[in-house]
């Protein structure tokens, strides 16, 4: 049985990893009194005593917690931004390359990406690698969330009954360029220049879509929808939790909660030769959470990846 804590367990991402290990029997959780969830001290007795502790918390929480780890046996996995571009820590995309696998397998700190990251990274980190693009191609990202993606916060104003009007509509926000996903965005996909980033919160519960769009006239070297959807697929190729679609796979939308409840992403090219949209569909809290930590700690504990994950077709 691995012995697994999860700090700050009533948070969104807590608690979805939570309900994903209660009909695990390989997993025992260890569970702190709800009088001691802050209570450092029974935090480190808790953290010291797992094989894995998941870290559900604001960054500076995270950071603390780190700290209170004695016990050199300990992985922790961190859902927090805290980590996210530390190069002591493993980056928990591990379809990006078998480099990431490999940190993921050995390395004792793995921080889970960002949901729009996610979304982001599994475009565009292909796209420079295979020199579809310079580093320095000004990138822009669009992209639609579901609401759970704000939090406890942000979930109970969306389910409030009175609730202002406004929240009816896709609502756009981080107007300032300044989001916080934006640092891993970059130095994940070893960009150059930071791209211009537009993300929407929306009256939906769970998925998202992650958008970004070329001008083939810009990109590295001449080349067609079906040639950029071929680099893609050959680098997601017997990859399970990124399906990259056929051209023409959806017809005239994609919506952004398709993906609600799974834990793998699809990826599609769409446009035409000139003016290219390749988009990343995934659910915020399966992929873009708590679906990607538990397939790391499956990498980490020598499982199969797809342990207690649901992948759809």
């Amino acid at each position: 049985m691995t012995k697994v804590f999860i700090d700050g367990s009533q948070g969104t991402t807590g608690l979805k990893i939570f309900e994903r290990f209660e009909n695990r029997g390989d997993i025992e959780l260890l569970k702190i009194d709800e009088n001691k969830r802050k209570d450092s001290a029974e935090r480190a007795k808790l953290i010291n005593e797992s094989d894995i502790t998941f870290l559900c918390l604001p960054d500076a929480a995270s950071i603390e917690a780190v700290s209170l780890v004695s016990n050199n046996r300990v992985k922790i996995i961190d859902t927090s931004t805290a980590h996210r571009t530390n190069s002591d820590w493993a980056y928990g995309f591990r379809e990006l390359d078998n480099s990431f696998k490999e940190r993921i397998e050995t390395l004792s700190r793995i921080a889970i990406p960002g949901c729009y990251a996610s979304g982001f990274n599994s475009i565009v980190y292909p796209l420079v690698k295979h020199g579809v693009i310079s580093k320095d191609y000004p990138l822009t990202c669009y992209a639609m969330s579901g609401y759970t993606g704000a939090g406890k916060k942000g979930i109970a104003q969306y389910e409030d009954d009175n609730r202002d009007s406004e929240l009816d509509s896709p609502r756009q926000y981080a107007l300032t360029q300044q989001h916080k996903h934006l640092k891993e965005m970059q130095a994940v996909s070893g960009l150059g220049r930071t791209p211009f980033f537009a993300p929407h919160i929306c009256d939906y519960p769970c998925g998202m879509v992650v958008s970004i769009p070329l001008f083939s006239d810009m990109c590295e070297k001449k080349l067609s929808l079906a040639d950029i959807r071929e680099i893609l697929a050959e680098h997601y190729d017997n990859k399970p939790f990124v399906k990259v679609r056929e051209l023409g796979y959806s017809d005239t939308m994609i919506g952004s909660n398709n993906f609600a409840e799974r834990d793998d992403m699809e990826l599609e090219v769409n446009g035409n030769d000139e003016r290219i949209l390749i988009t990343s569909r995934f659910d915020n809290l399966g992929k873009g959470a708590s679906g990607a930590a538990i397939q790391c700690m499956n990498i980490a504990l020598g499982l199969d990846e797809k342990t207690g994950l649901n992948l759809g077709e």
